[in-house]
């Protein structure tokens, strides 16, 4: 029997078999019969026997071939024509604060495809059309930023939480007081807080996956934030440039909630309810569980909540 095959003989069969070997587990045997070199079809039962061995010797193991494949930012994208051809990024002169570019375009909005941790509030999934395009903080708020607001407007400072005496951290993230901070804010810095549509939209960054990217990589949540949250920007970004989509301070947007409201939302530039009890928040947080960091997951918040982040969108004046 033979055990082991020879160097000489195995790096070449392996080279030859390569591009086989880099296909999906499953058309390894057909790919491999496909391109098997003419001098291997026609060579002797031992040849064939360190061909055989080469498979073994280079492939990965079926387990990791049948293995589900990790979610990338380029995974099950929408068409090219609908994502940017560069990112476009500017700075905001009055909060100081890096602003990106998100074009118009149509997503599907809710249950990503075959997310089976969605809940009832997250369905159906519909097709949405955000019409114009806009700018969106790349990162949420931060403390410093916050600091130029408090001291152009008055507006007082949340409360410092324990994790942050006194807010000495410039870069963490700003926690608001409440959806009408975070408003206040907005409007100071010349934008409005964005529509529930418009920040799942630019979550999504073309992606049809539950998230844009491997958890870990992409997101502060209950496992890795050692309680408490982190300076925003430190992980990576999605198609779009945004940090910190997912993960480290829940976000309030402008809507309203209304557990069934995608029943019954308009196909174009939704805005939520007239009016309800609850605001939105989105992208989960540094004390959350994974299953909250999805792009379509929604909670219900208290207006006057405080803990909470944000960030600001911007009309488009020169697009």
């Amino acid at each position: 029997m033979i055990s082991a095959l020879p160097a000489d003989r195995g790096t070449a069969v392996c080279a030859s078999l390569r591009p086989c070997l880099e296909l999906p587990g499953l058309r390894l045997c057909r790919a491999m019969v496909q391109l098997m070199p003419p001098m291997l079809m026609r060579a002797s039962s031992r040849t064939l026997i360190y061909a055989l061995l080469a498979v073994l010797t280079c492939a990965p193991p079926l387990s990791a071939q049948l293995r589900p494949h990790v979610t990338s930012p380029t995974n099950n994208r929408k068409p090219a024509s609908q994502l940017p051809t560069e990112i476009r990024v500017e700075r905001n002169p009055t909060d100081g604060l890096r602003y990106v570019y998100i074009p118009a375009g149509t997503f599907t909005m809710g249950c990503s495809r075959g997310d089976l941790q969605c809940r009832s509030e997250e369905k159906p999934a519909h097709q949405v059309a955000i019409s114009k395009g806009f700018w969106l903080g790349q990162t949420e708020v931060t403390v410093g930023a916050f600091k130029r607001f408090a001291a152009a407007t008055g507006h007082e400072m949340p409360p410092a939480p324990f994790f942050s005496s006194g807010w000495a951290n410039d870069n963490m993230p700003i926690l608001s007081g409440s959806w009408d901070d975070a408003q206040a804010y907005c409007r100071w810095a010349g934008g409005r807080l964005p529509t529930e549509a418009e920040w799942e939209y630019a979550a999504r960054a073309g992606t049809e996956e539950a998230r844009y990217g491997a958890i870990d990589e992409i997101a502060w949540y209950d496992k890795n934030s050692a309680d408490r949250p982190h300076e925003v920007g430190q992980k990576r970004a999605n198609a779009w440039g945004l940090f910190d989509m997912l993960g480290n301070a829940w976000e309030w947007v402008n809507d309203w909630y209304n557990k069934h409201y995608y029943r019954k939302s308009p196909s174009t530039d939704p805005q939520g309810p007239k009016s309800a009890e609850y605001k939105v928040l989105r992208g989960g947080s540094w004390y959350g569980g994974v299953k909250r960091a999805r792009v379509s997951y929604r909670v219900v918040g208290v207006p006057g909540g405080d803990g909470f982040g944000f960030r600001c969108a911007r009309e488009v004046t020169n697009p």
